[in-house]
């Protein structure tokens, strides 16, 4: 029957975006974004005074005074901000990225790994070793970055071909990733020193980042986040199809493209900056939509708020959990995060976008 095909139970379930739907939900997208902006500014203050260093709130505010002991204006000045603004931009590139690839395959399942760049980058470090030996975390930056945009220019050029279909693209991206972990793995077991350097880069860390690693990312995730909010009314008029989509006057190959572009910079800088952390460009814009809508616009506001709140407050607990040692923030971000996720999804049945 026609009203039981797949396509159109999807459309049944595609938020109208009428008028009167955007006047009576946006109180309430306003009222979570609020929310998630609170998490954020929470987050914040907890990376600047929690550590294995531990801070009293005073402390903190005496540095920001310009006074305060020398011991803590280091640790707060040198240390604590620059890893406090890294997780800030890391974790907002990393949740609109995942807002822009889940709204784009309709797949509330989707994550910005699917690009391939997260196999791109370990790959480019690991090969960095095997080349040169071990380096300093810069050299794995430039190494990392070279090779996520590799492979996302890889997936793109084999994904697109002549219908620009994005299912053709989710399988490149998939295909090319899988090629890629193997020759990773080949790379790593070929040589002590890669797989050394590799099981600490992998799992991905804040620690040890300083202020020049944030100028060097921050460009980019400008770029990228400036991107996504230009390309967000085009892809909420392929909510219902592409076909539909083009009759309202969108550019499908285009808006893949910006789309694509804006994913593949946002996660290439978040994956060179700290490593390939998993779950967060998953899970935030899950999150995010469950509480405003599937308006990609909203969605992407939310998940800037959410993402960076969700990898701070793991990379606080990083520093805490087993203290006065650290942990990675990319283990953090998945184990507290899981349950989390996993209660949502078993809630209703997850659906296509």
């Amino acid at each position: 029957m026609r009203g039981d095909h797949p396509s159109h139970r999807a459309a049944v379930e595609i938020e109208p975006m009428t008028a009167s739907v955007v006047r009576r939900r946006s109180p309430a997208r306003v009222a979570w974004c609020g929310l998630f902006a609170a998490c954020a500014a929470a987050a914040v203050l907890a990376s600047l005074r929690f550590g294995s260093n531990g801070l009293a709130g005073s402390d903190v505010v005496e540095v920001f005074r310009g006074a305060g002991s020398a011991t803590a204006r280091t640790i707060v000045m040198e240390q604590r901000i620059p890893r406090t603004l890294l997780g800030l931009l890391c974790g907002a590139a990393l949740g609109v990225a995942g807002s822009l690839m889940q709204s784009l395959t309709r797949n509330p399942l989707a994550e910005p790994g699917l690009m391939g760049v997260n196999a791109g980058a370990s790959v480019a470090v690991v090969l960095s070793v095997v080349l040169f030996g071990p380096q300093n975390i810069h050299v794995y930056m430039l190494a990392a970055l070279g090779g996520a945009a590799v492979a996302g220019a890889g997936v793109f050029v084999l994904g697109r071909g002549e219908t620009g279909s994005i299912v053709r693209l989710a399988l490149a991206g998939v295909a090319l990733s899988a090629a890629l972990a193997a020759a990773n793995q080949a790379l790593v077991l070929s040589n002590r020193d890669a797989f050394d350097e590799f099981r600490l880069w992998v799992a991905g860390s804040l620690e040890g980042r300083d202020v020049t690693v944030v100028e060097s990312i921050g460009p980019m995730v400008a770029v990228g986040l400036v991107l996504a909010v230009a390309v967000a009314p085009s892809i909420n008029a392929l909510a219902l199809g592409e076909e539909s989509g083009v009759a309202l006057g969108v550019r499908l190959a285009r808006t893949q493209t910006i789309t694509l572009v804006s994913v593949a910079l946002l996660t290439g800088a978040a994956t060179a900056a700290m490593g390939p952390v998993a779950f967060v460009g998953l899970a935030v814009p899950f999150v995010v939509r469950r509480a405003v809508g599937n308006d990609v616009r909203w969605v992407n506001a939310g998940s800037l708020l959410l993402g960076p709140a969700w990898l701070l407050a793991a990379d606080v607990l990083a520093r805490v959990v087993i203290a006065p040692e650290e942990t990675q923030v990319g283990i953090i971000a998945t184990l507290a995060g899981g349950p989390l996720f996993m209660a949502m999804m078993s809630g209703r049945q997850v659906r296509s976008l």
